[in-house]
């Protein structure tokens, strides 16, 4: 109990840290999503530490995903009307970059040569790691793979999404939304509300759409690319 809460202590206290950081020179490579994870991934192999002992303070913290994903429907409420006039192009975006999404990680993954199981784990990577790791167990694949694979999604994501936002000044709200959101899950979302409220809204919708297309065609996609 005392080494569980010493690991959550811990990761809460480099979390803070790296947020002040964050505020104080803001950039990409210094988001506390991606400078957390890498200290606390450093720390725990320098000093030898399994990741089972972490885990038992770490894993209240991933306990707490679903009651915060729940926390999204306040935004979601305030914006209501903008998310019912632009519905269509959002629900026609997500599902469009979620299929792309399946079928290019599948199409990566059979270049690479993976066997069926890393194939099954890394098609799921392009939604909230919760979500994802269901749809791998459903699929055949590892869910502790696919929760690796879906956390450098979205660290990817949320590092490159505001360039290309950049690149192709996407200055839409709604553009820029649906991109992290369907992009980058949860890490995408955290960057969108860093952009504005609505687009953090955006995001949020487009992460869960996303999450609920993959979980029902997920399988009938990988049926139809790998048995058809």
């Amino acid at each position: 109990m005392i080494t569980g809460l010493f690991w959550l202590a811990l990761t809460l206290l480099i979390y803070a840290l790296s947020k002040r950081l964050y505020q104080a020179k803001p950039s990409v490579y210094l988001s506390p999503l991606l400078v957390t994870p890498i200290v606390l991934v450093i720390g725990l192999m320098w000093a030898h530490i399994p990741y089972e002992s972490y885990n038992s303070g770490g894993k209240w913290l991933s306990d707490m995903l679903q009651p915060a994903t729940i926390a999204f429907a306040v935004p979601l409420y305030k914006y209501y009307n903008v998310l019912k006039k632009h519905a269509a192009v959002i629900i026609v975006s997500v599902i469009s970059g979620s299929i792309i999404a399946i079928i290019s990680s599948a199409v990566l993954a059979e270049w690479l040569r993976l066997d069926h199981q890393l194939v099954s784990s890394l098609i799921p990577r392009s939604i909230t790691a919760p979500i994802a790791m269901s749809v791998s167990q459903t699929i055949g694949g590892i869910p502790g793979m696919t929760a690796i694979f879906a956390v450098i999604t979205g660290l990817l994501g949320s590092i490159i999404g505001p360039y290309v936002l950049k690149w192709f000044r996407i200055d839409n709200e709604v553009a820029r939304g649906v991109l992290l959101g369907t992009g980058a899950h949860g890490t995408g979302t955290s960057k969108a509300f860093e952009l504005s409220s609505l687009t953090g809204t955006i995001s949020s919708i487009s992460m869960i759409l996303a999450a609920l297309f993959t979980l029902g065609a997920a399988p009938a996609l990988i049926t139809l690319l790998f048995y058809g």
